[in-house]
């Protein structure tokens, strides 16, 4: 939403508990994967998507770039959180012109921030349904959420071209990768390790999106605390691993009554959706984020929701190289690297 295309961009993601890089090619229609890495964060390094330590991710950036030997110097990233607004208004206009003109006065409305303290962006979708209006999607970030991320990136030496939103980053990587239908209304649920990003859209547009401070540092946290256990079992037992001292039973407990917040919250937005922004069923979800392949999860969404729900693939129509890349670590690491995926495929942007 910030910021215009290079030549080639990698799409680095700094995430709650790791970074994650991606870079594509395009030759003719299809796109092939170039590099992908991720490296873990520790503890606190970011929170609910505040850089805390900015020595720490600027090292991970750069050993990435290393590691992967990338020349490439411009990135895309992307932000969410509360420090983020996406909002779908109408703006008293009749055309583009007449939209930007009033952008600034029409978004303090909507906006629980100063407008001086935002970086702001919108698109206008064409006419609003009602009234001399147009239908316009507005996203406003705080300046120092965009700073946070941009100074990091600078000081591991590299340049911010692109300041994307995790959720629209998501659903570049679904349109690429399934080609969905005009008139398929998905949700798209981003569950990362602090935040849960959720966009419900069709025919290529996001029609609701918000985030949620949800996600897989509860499972490692709620076992840690009713198992006794310390952080790194916890987070081996959340990620499927077992522990001579746990009981299966005892894990899939615990796990299963934190899906069980994340679903109430999952319900609690596709209720306000359909209650503010549209009667018309939700008809798929596809998970993707860290914390996609919780045991039982998509499970427990296809018990709630009774529609299709299956873990995205960012890489489906990606050519990877056998010979460059671990078929097995790829598709293990896929859905974490959704947001990456999407930010990569900024570099062919039409202009």
């Amino acid at each position: 939403m910030f910021g215009s295309k290079a030549k080639r961009l990698v799409g680095l993601d700094i995430g709650s508990s790791a970074v994650k890089l991606v870079e594509l090619e395009k030759r003719g229609t299809s796109y092939q994967l170039l590099n992908l890495g991720l490296e873990p964060l520790g503890q606190d390094v970011v929170v609910d998507g505040s850089i805390m330590d900015s020595l720490s991710v600027s090292s991970a950036i750069e050993k990435l770039f290393t590691e992967n030997n990338i020349k490439t110097r411009e990135v895309a990233t992307s932000v969410s959180g509360h420090s983020v607004i996406v909002k779908r208004v109408a703006i008293a206009a009749a055309n583009e012109e007449e939209v930007a003109a009033a952008i600034s006065y029409e978004a303090q409305q909507y906006i629980p921030f100063d407008v001086a303290d935002v970086n702001l962006s919108w698109q206008t979708l064409g006419p609003a349904p009602t009234g001399n209006a147009m239908d316009v999607m507005l996203v406003a970030a705080k300046r120092e959420k965009i700073l946070n991320h941009t100074n990091v990136l600078s000081q591991s030496g590299k340049v911010p071209v692109v300041v994307d939103i995790d959720a629209f980053a998501v659903q570049n990587a679904f349109e690429m990768n399934y080609e969905p239908p005009p008139d398929l209304m998905a949700a798209l649920l981003n569950i990362g390790a602090s935040i849960m990003n959720i966009n419900i859209v069709r025919g290529g547009t996001p029609l609701f999106t918000r985030d949620v401070s949800v996600g897989g540092n509860q499972y490692t946290d709620t076992l840690q605390k009713e198992l006794d256990l310390s952080y790194e079992d916890a987070e081996k037992l959340k990620r499927g691993q077992s522990l001579p001292n746990v009981q299966p039973e005892a894990k899939t407990q615990h796990i299963r009554s934190v899906s069980e917040i994340l679903l109430l919250e999952i319900q609690k937005t596709f209720d306000f959706f359909r209650q503010t922004t549209s009667t018309d069923n939700i008809q798929a979800i596809y998970v993707s984020g860290g914390t996609a392949r919780i045991e039982g999860l998509v499970d427990l969404l296809k018990e709630e929701f009774k529609i299709p729900v299956e873990i995205m693939n960012p890489f489906k129509r990606v050519s990877i190289s056998s010979g460059k890349f671990d078929h097995a670590y790829t598709a293990e690491v896929a859905p974490a690297l959704s947001v990456a995926v999407g930010l990569a495929l900024r570099s062919f942007d039409t202009p």
